[in-house]
């Protein structure tokens, strides 16, 4: 620090200014990546007529963490070869049982998927149904044996809760738009198989290791309006999720999967006929796919069309929604108790358990609401009001796997305004993790490292700009401390006044253009005189202090 201030104390002498001068900051600020897809309706003027508008829910299909399936044994592993993981009941081979080793209460299912479902109602606001039903579900496709799907679609286990999520919003979208989504139930149900395509005996297999899979359905209400909304909502449930351990949400691998219910009308009018957009794997394609389908509707209504009630598949290479069936109606899929399950009981603590069950056995509320985490929206508040940063980069922290939990590792290790350490975590961290494609566990500079290379550059041992070649050397050669790297490669900051007097006089005498302009009354030039300065002594005199 004490050398920062003597070479600009030289530069000054030896140009004959004033050695005071005005002090002077700067704020960068790197934009937090963020959704740029805007609501496709703008707001009106009062005098316009009014404008069709897009209606949107959601159907969200999340894959329940657990070992085994609903009601079989079999494993749950991706990527498994195909039908390695098929019990005789997930094939629907005449004469089988839903399994029977796992008991809840004389149900027969896996216990840890009804808890999933149960938490997850818990965390979204849900009433919980301390008994609700499995019934038959009809249709017909060649990765469904059975030709039915035992679900919980006419008595589900949660209903009417609430979803609130967040986006950055406004004209500069800097601003947190917080939102509400009804949640209109929770339901337990059977996954289907999977087609596969095999391109050299030109044929289509089916795989059944994902038939029986245990599946959580939560139906949103149409309280959105734009793929934006959407995509934002959908984000949200899957950190909940996530941070509940109910689902690891990992889209790619199907874990997640979304249909979008979509249509179109005019504000104070009946809703217009909806189309269902199915198996949305993206966020991304889901924003998109939401945006397309409003526009195409309103195209349609706007020349005189009927918008069909169908099922429609989003081709993510066309950016376009493609036509797949009619939507089939309740009474197309012939509901039918399930007759092989009794209703499923929920209980509210040990002591409402009947006679001769015993806890281990049970689901029981009081015990799973004590096992719930802190929420996404909870955390982001905390970050804000504990370390007093901005609500976009609390976002990002929350938003990042990882990252909140590295960021308060570094918080806990070091001194500095935890301003300053959110810069570092959010754009040298993870410029270099998104640059890598790797995830913030696999980070090779762990939390500790950082923190000591920040208590060093607060102690005034390195400039700013000689800490970043530090951190880039910690990240190619883990282990290595900060300190060690910093002798090595001769990053200390220049300290005796001599070493930068005749530095600073060498960079006056070598540009002398440079200096009638500072005479003249133009201080900027003297950023340029201080960036040749840093050159000069690579980087170890910093730009950004000044002196008194």
């Amino acid at each position: 620090m004490a050398a920062s201030c003597i070479a600009v104390r030289e530069l000054l002498h030896n140009i004959k200014l004033m050695p005071y001068y005005q002090k002077s900051s700067c704020l960068f600020i790197r934009r937090i990546s963020t959704s740029k897809l805007q609501c496709s309706s703008q707001p009106l003027e009062k005098s316009a007529p009014q404008q069709l508008v897009g209606v949107v829910g959601l159907e969200i299909h999340a894959q329940i963490s657990s070992n085994t399936k609903l009601f079989s044994g079999s494993s749950v592993q991706f990527l498994a070869p195909p039908n390695s993981s098929v019990s005789f009941f997930d094939a629907s081979l005449p004469g089988t049982l839903p399994n029977v080793n796992v008991a809840v209460c004389s149900q027969v299912l896996n216990k840890r998927c009804v808890e999933a479902a149960v938490m997850t109602g818990l965390a979204l606001n849900c009433t919980i149904n301390k008994k609700s039903v499995f019934d038959r579900k009809h249709y017909f496709y060649a990765d469904l044996p059975a030709g039915y799907q035992i679900t919980q679609q006419r008595r589900p286990v949660a209903v009417d809760g609430v979803l609130t999520y967040s986006f950055l919003g406004g004209r500069k979208r800097n601003q947190v738009m917080r939102k509400n989504v009804h949640i209109k139930q929770i339901q337990l149900e059977q996954d289907s198989g999977k087609s596969l395509h095999d391109d050299v005996n030109s044929q289509t297999l089916v795989d059944l290791n994902r038939a029986g899979v245990g599946l959580m359905e939560l139906v949103m209400e149409p309280d959105m309006s734009c793929g934006e909304e959407a995509a934002a909502a959908v984000r949200e449930l899957q950190l909940i999720l996530q941070a509940l351990g109910t689902c690891q949400g990992n889209m790619s691998e199907g874990q997640l999967r979304v249909d979008a219910n979509v249509s179109v009308h005019r504000p104070g009018e009946p809703l217009g006929t909806r189309t269902e957009v199915k198996n949305i794997n993206s966020i991304r394609y889901l924003a998109r796919a939401i945006d397309f389908e409003i526009q195409r509707q309103t195209a349609v209504v706007r020349r005189g069309g009927a918008v069909l009630n169908e099922t429609r598949a989003y081709d993510s290479k066309s950016g376009e929604t493609v036509a797949m069936r009619d939507k089939e109606g309740l009474q197309d899929y012939r509901f039918m108790p399930e007759p092989n399950l009794p209703p499923l009981l929920v209980f509210e603590d040990e002591a409402s358990l009947p006679a001769g069950v015993e806890a281990g056995q049970a689901v029981l509320l009081r015990t799973l609401r004590a096992r719930l985490p802190e929420l996404p929206s909870v955390r982001r508040d905390r970050l804000v009001q504990t370390y007093g940063l901005l609500p976009e980069h609390s976002f990002t922290l929350v938003n990042e796997d990882g990252l909140m939990e590295y960021f308060e590792a570094v918080m806990k290790r070091t001194s500095r305004d935890p301003r300053k350490v959110i810069g570092w975590v959010t754009n040298e961290l993870l410029g270099l993790l998104k640059q890598q494609d790797l995830s913030v566990s696999h980070s090779p500079v762990l939390p500790a490292a950082l923190a000591e290379l920040l208590e060093l550059q607060e102690a005034g041992c390195i400039s700013s700009s000689a800490a970043k070649q530090v951190f880039q050397e910690m990240w190619r050669s883990p282990g290595k401390a900060a300190l060690q790297i910093i002798q090595e490669r001769d990053l200390g900051l220049v300290s005796y006044a001599a070493d930068l007097h005749r530095i600073c006089q060498k960079v006056v005498d070598s540009h002398p253009d440079e200096v009638r302009a500072v005479r003249s009354g133009n201080q900027k030039v003297l950023n340029k005189l201080m960036g040749l300065v840093q050159k000069e002594t690579k980087g170890r005199a910093d730009p950004v202090l000044r002196c008194q």
